[in-house]
């Protein structure tokens, strides 16, 4: 009789666990700026108060909202030169495209586009100096 429990209670105790299965979720975003000029640019990488990175003058002011490229964490606080894409309220958009995968739900999409912002689209990126002084 006790090995019966036994196997009853190791059994409703693997089915609570399964039950209980955390749900995973993936999420993948592309992020492209369409139309837009062909720009080199020079500034500084900081930190973006809204996420994210952007090119600043010698002042501090913002000049580009940065798009794309990789390892911009690696540039922070560099003076750059950065080659790409660039919008303007005159000239491009950026689209944001979202996609959201649940294991326990549907795929989501998510599609936003940006007009009247001043966006830089990172195809390549040299440091000039490691500081922005």
């Amino acid at each position: 009789m006790k090995l019966i429990f036994g196997t009853f209670v190791a059994v409703a105790c693997a089915v609570s666990l399964s039950a209980q299965a955390p749900e995973t979720t993936r999420t993948k975003t592309k992020v492209k700026v369409d139309g837009g000029k062909d720009v080199e640019v020079i500034g500084c990488v900081q930190e973006n108060p809204g996420g994210g990175f952007m090119l600043t003058d010698s002042t501090g002011g913002m000049r580009y909202a940065l798009v794309g490229g990789e390892n911009l964490d690696k540039q922070l606080g560099h003076r750059v030169e950065i080659k790409g894409k660039a919008t303007s309220p005159d000239h491009g958009k950026v689209k944001i495209e979202t996609k959201e995968k649940s294991s326990n739900a549907d795929t989501t999409h998510d599609k936003t586009e940006l007009k009247d912002v001043y966006a830089l689209s990172v195809k390549s990126i040299k440091k000039l100096s490691d500081s922005c002084r």
